[in-house]
């Protein structure tokens, strides 16, 4: 591997410092170690470790593959993924994601994601990235030339890290979103998660494991399910929804979860087998917004920036285009090149995040699930709808990413014509 030693002055530790070893902390230090730079990879805790976001979008297996992750990816026997189921009301509706308007990937993968970020973080240290487990971030020293990381060892020591430029794929820790106050009101309705794992014993034939299955509360459309089944019979099964709401169900997370779970006649019936292998969990607000997704000598990545909603299984897709678009920015800063961040990095990754959060916004307005369980949207706006939740919210060819917000409001009213002239 070719070392930019002219182009690292001694008194940097590192090159690039990356906060968090998570799937956009790995993308990162892939691509930036395979380029040649010293990557120092920082994370709080160790792996593997438990993480909630299991269901990937096709469009991250190219960001996997520009960042050479691919292989081992497609080595970790991962239950494949082709697209999203929907019930509502005992009715079940398919997307199908190799139908969609955009070329490129039409499946992916469910993963657990402790065996998945693991996998990838070790193949970017095969890569050439240094790994350092158990240690966090608590100060920074923003610079355009040479940023600091202040860190701190389980053992209480601390000592400082310099670099030419700093990473933060720290998730949902936000660590310079909160050491440089960048946090703002993410404008979102507080909700809550209350997730776990199963032995799901699914027996029902009708059951397509290659599809994330989503359902809906059959009296409180805000409510809505996750089941994503894993490769060894086991799932990730989760409840969302308005947090009083939510938490009227019982008086801890796992009375909520049963509760809400029995609720719902398709994952009653589905589930009914179904043992726990895990505690059950919550996430309160997990909403999050930032002034800025960049700073003096600093990039946010992923989740460290924005949060929308695991609707859509959006995140994991969000943080590997935020690493796909920063990686080769922080290369061509490295080697002398003024970038202009906001240009280059900032605008194009929120314009991106905006097309998801247009699709949730619409999720919970009704004005989407209007349209998905229509019984004949026409094919090409099918298709359209398709490539976004596939993750090609880029792809400025499709007129659901650059006109989301009127065009599904559009055909939401269409469809609800036709229902009114059918019923």
């Amino acid at each position: 591997m070719n070392m930019h030693t002219e182009a690292s002055p001694q008194a940097a530790d590192c090159d690039v410092a990356i906060i968090g070893a998570g799937p956009a902390g790995a993308a990162a230090a892939a691509r930036l170690s395979r380029l040649g730079w010293r990557v120092h990879v920082i994370e709080r805790s160790h792996f593997p470790r438990f993480s909630i976001g299991e269901s990937l979008l096709p469009q991250s297996m190219a960001y996997l593959e520009a960042a050479g992750l691919l292989e081992t990816v497609q080595a970790g026997g991962y239950q494949p993924k082709n697209g999203a189921a929907f019930t509502r009301h005992a009715r079940t509706t398919t997307i199908d994601f190799r139908e969609k308007s955009t070329p490129g990937w039409g499946t992916t993968y469910q993963v657990p994601r402790a065996d998945f970020d693991q996998r990838l973080i070790h193949a970017a240290e095969a890569q050439g990235a240094t790994l350092e487990f158990g240690t966090t971030v608590t100060a920074f020293s923003a610079d355009a030339a040479r940023p600091v990381l202040q860190l701190e060892d389980e053992q209480g020591t601390t000592r400082h890290l310099s670099a030419r430029f700093v990473l933060d794929a720290s998730g949902y820790g936000r660590v310079l979103a909160r050491l440089e106050a960048l946090e703002r009101d993410p404008r979102a309705e507080p909700r809550m998660a209350i997730f776990s794992h199963v032995e799901d014993g699914i027996e029902d034939a009708d059951y397509d494991r290659e599809k994330i299955l989503i359902g809906v509360h059959p009296e409180d459309a805000g409510i809505w399910y996750w089941l994503i089944p894993f490769a060894d019979g086991h799932a990730s099964v989760g409840v969302v929804g308005d947090i009083d709401t939510l938490a009227a169900h019982g008086d801890n997370p796992e009375a909520r979860w049963q509760a809400l779970l029995d609720q719902e006649p398709r994952f009653r019936q589905l589930l009914h087998q179904a043992r726990r292998v895990r505690e059950v969990n919550e996430i309160r607000g997990y909403a999050a917004s930032v002034t800025r997704l960049h700073g003096p000598g600093y990039a946010l990545l992923g989740n460290a920036g924005e949060f929308l909603d695991p609707v859509f299984s959006s995140g994991v897709t969000i943080a590997l285009h935020s690493a796909h678009l920063a990686a080769p920015l922080v290369d061509r800063q490295l080697r002398g090149e003024e970038i202009d961040w906001h240009a280059a990095f900032e605008t194009p990754l929120r314009a991106g995040v905006d097309t998801f959060r247009a699709f949730v916004e619409a999720w919970y307005a009704g004005t989407l699930q209007t349209i998905v369980f229509h019984e004949a949207p026409p094919p090409r706006f099918k298709r359209w709808i398709s490539g976004v939740l596939a993750g090609y919210a880029w792809d400025r060819d499709n007129p659901f990413v650059t006109a989301s917000r009127r065009r599904l409001a559009t055909l939401a009213e269409v469809c609800a014509q036709r229902d009114e002239v059918r019923s």
